[in-house]
């Protein structure tokens, strides 16, 4: 959701000495030999869509249902951490939603907000028209583009803050749909801030999304029509102790540990180094990162291809069962001098000590 907190920037230098990254010329040849290797990867597959979404919602119910009604804490934290990992890797197919031709997989969006976008109170729409404006050319890094801000640029204090308010986001969800929504329907005014700030999945806090025209209106009132029933009907069967108010918690405590791993993963997503001036495809893509093989963590904490992020920015089409491929045929077609190898990083801890040390670094 839109974030309220503004975090401080440290002084940014003078043009002669700050990072000129927004300066940086497109590499055609680059550009041009990614587009040309992965020109038979841009068909998504959707017998893998559709199992791996089934498959990892499955799993992470199945473990929320043990975690609520196990008994010993470590059983009970095991079977959470299971389901928050499954949960995370089926809440990120949001990003797949919000790219795909829907009518390359007819029902995938409504099967996806069935099983995860109502149940967790993210439906499609709070990405949908937004991070699209993440990917435009003259938007990425800017004051207009909803998923960024200069986090290398600010105050060190400001990366532990980005990250510990994301376990708020269960409580905050719950608050848009089961009052918010409700509410606004009887006042024009908070309904325009509702739609506003608290209806995307944006970080950069001065982001306002644009009403909805046409089918997509129709669809977001459908769904978060739904999606405020659903939150309604938790805060009314917890307070009639039907919803154990344990089992509550805890399945809040999983939202929250799904909210806090997605934004450690935002956290390195992008080295965050631009002040908000238009950037090149290539510098948008070396402002980006990669975390390919051999390392096997990022497929829990980085799942449905967020590990190849960069090559994403780059080919923004392609579906994330071909990533893997597209990168391996990328990385052997072009030699080492190629701005294409320097956007892969070798893991997390690195990644997070990269962006640290940044902060730190006077300006």
């Amino acid at each position: 959701m839109d974030s309220s907190l503004t975090l401080s920037r440290a002084p940014v230098a003078d043009a002669a000495t700050r990072p000129v990254r927004q300066r940086i010329a497109d590499d055609k040849a680059m550009l041009r030999t990614a587009a040309e290797l992965t020109r038979d990867l841009i068909a998504p597959r959707p017998r893998i869509y559709w199992a791996d979404l089934i498959a990892s919602a499955a799993i992470g119910y199945g473990a929320l249902a043990v975690a609520v009604t196990v008994s010993g804490t470590g059983w009970v934290v095991l079977a959470a951490i299971v389901s928050a990992l499954a949960l995370y890797r089926a809440l990120s197919f949001i990003h797949e939603v919000s790219h795909m031709k829907h009518s390359a997989l007819p029902r995938f969006r409504g099967l996806w907000n069935a099983l995860v976008g109502v149940p967790m109170l993210v439906p499609s729409f709070m990405y949908e028209g937004v991070h699209n404006l993440h990917h435009a050319k003259t938007r990425y890094g800017t004051s207009e583009d909803p998923e960024y801000l200069p986090l290398a640029l600010m105050k060190p204090w400001t990366l532990p803050v980005f990250v510990v308010i994301s376990a708020l986001a269960p409580v905050g969800l719950l608050i848009r749909y089961a009052i918010l929504s409700p509410v606004s329907l009887l006042s024009p005014k908070l309904r325009t801030i509702v739609m506003e700030r608290y209806s995307a999945l944006a970080i950069n806090p001065s982001f306002r999304r644009r009403a909805p025209e046409g089918d997509a209106r129709s669809m977001w009132n459908r769904v978060e029509t739904a999606a405020s029933l659903w939150a309604i009907a938790v805060v009314v069967l917890t307070s009639t102790d039907v919803f154990p108010l344990r089992s509550v918690l805890i399945g809040l405590a999983i939202g929250s540990g799904v909210a806090v791993v997605n934004q450690v993963r935002t956290l390195v997503a992008h080295l965050w180094e631009n002040d908000g001036e238009p950037m090149s495809v290539t510098a948008q893509y070396l402002d980006s990162v990669n975390v390919p093989p051999p390392s096997m963590l990022p497929a829990l904490w980085a799942p449905v291809g967020l590990r190849y992020h960069a090559l994403h920015h780059l080919l923004p089409s392609l579906p994330y069962h071909a990533l893997g491929e597209a990168h391996r045929r990328i990385t052997a077609a072009l030699d080492q001098g190629s701005p294409y190898h320097k956007a892969s990083y070798t893991g997390l801890p690195g990644l997070v000590n990269k962006i640290v040390r940044s902060t730190f670094t006077p300006r």
